[in-house]
């Protein structure tokens, strides 16, 4: 009969409804064993392939899950967004899952919000997380099964993340540990958890060296090119150690304004990033930093995503995959 059959064609080969061969197929529902292997028989020899849209009224699923993207990216934000794509598809493919993009701009989650009341996915994956996150509290409102790439300080909030904490602390203990005490932290939004995450990991490294912090070198909510142009001269004056950025973006911006400046890395100036990315693989200077498996964290995410819409309990994770790479910037 080929790979067209539908169900009634099953139905009426076998002599029995529709209702038996869905619940055969879908393994719910009460149904003798020996008809339900004598369905599963038929359309195994005659290789039948459920259509998607029966399949999923049979299950009451959609099999379409939500990715939430910030409609505030910036380009650098792309790579990790794409990666964790990639890990996320490659699970989903699996379970005959499709993926629907997202976007949410700090309290418009209009989008989100119909996706959701048209019932239109199973379950949802949130890419950053907030201090203030109005779309996991709309999320946890809604019901429906969620997990979220990044912290919470909510403990009904699903979450998996690098362990960015123990990653910046290490990077930071080795730069001490060589005798760099005089550092400056520049990070980005303090509205974003990775943001205290790491500032966090950073204070712990200095804890741990028995260090004194100095609070006047931490520069957070930076993102401004000529603000930070300001801070970097002015970093270089006082003769420090060097300029630990939170992310490559913001490294970035402090090879460029030190390359303007003429400020030498490292014989001015040290630099090290908390991240990783092609811009800082293509760097003149090599640049010390944390890489991250931001594919296996993609397809963790998803795989507890499927968990959860499948009703298992699930807990939140923190993933050990960061490699602290040394290079020539902080010489």
């Amino acid at each position: 009969m080929g790979t067209q059959i539908t169900i009634e064609d099953v139905a009426d080969a076998l002599g029995v409804s529709k209702t038996t061969v869905s619940r055969a197929i879908s393994g719910k529902g009460r149904i003798g064993e020996k008809t339900r292997l004598r369905v599963l028989e038929y359309i195994e020899q005659n290789n039948y392939k459920p259509n998607v849209v029966a399949k999923g009224l049979a299950q009451r699923r959609t099999f379409n899950i939500a990715v939430v993207w910030q409609g505030d990216y910036s380009l650098v934000d792309l790579p990790f967004f794409q990666r964790c794509l990639v890990g996320m598809s490659e699970v989903t493919s699996g379970y005959s899952y499709d993926i629907i993009i997202s976007m949410v701009t700090g309290d418009e989650i209009s989008n989100l919000k119909r996706i959701i009341d048209n019932h239109k996915v199973d379950g949802v994956i949130l890419t950053r997380t907030l201090i203030d996150d109005k779309t996991a509290e709309y999320l946890l409102r809604s019901g429906i099964p969620f997990v979220a790439i990044g912290s919470s300080s909510d403990e009904k909030i699903i979450t998996v993340d690098n362990d960015h904490f123990d990653a910046c602390r290490e990077l930071t203990s080795i730069l001490i540990g060589k005798g760099h005490t005089k550092l400056a932290l520049v990070g980005g939004s303090q509205n974003h958890m990775i943001t205290r995450t790491r500032y966090e990991g950073f204070l712990k490294a200095f804890e741990q060296a028995g260090k004194k912090l100095d609070e006047s070198l931490i520069f957070l909510n930076q993102g401004n090119e000529q603000r930070l142009t300001e801070i970097v001269k002015h970093l270089a004056e006082k003769k420090i150690d060097g300029v630990v950025c939170m992310d490559d973006q913001l490294a970035g911006y402090v090879m460029s304004i030190c390359r303007a400046a003429g400020i030498r890395i490292p014989e001015d100036l040290r630099l090290a990033s908390f991240y990783n990315s092609n811009i800082l693989e293509n760097a003149v200077i090599p640049v010390t930093s944390l890489n991250f498996d931001d594919r296996k964290l993609g397809a963790v995410a998803t795989r507890m995503l499927m968990r959860l819409i499948d009703g298992e309990a699930v807990e939140s994770q923190k993933l050990k995959n960061y490699e602290v790479i040394m290079k020539e910037s902080t010489k």
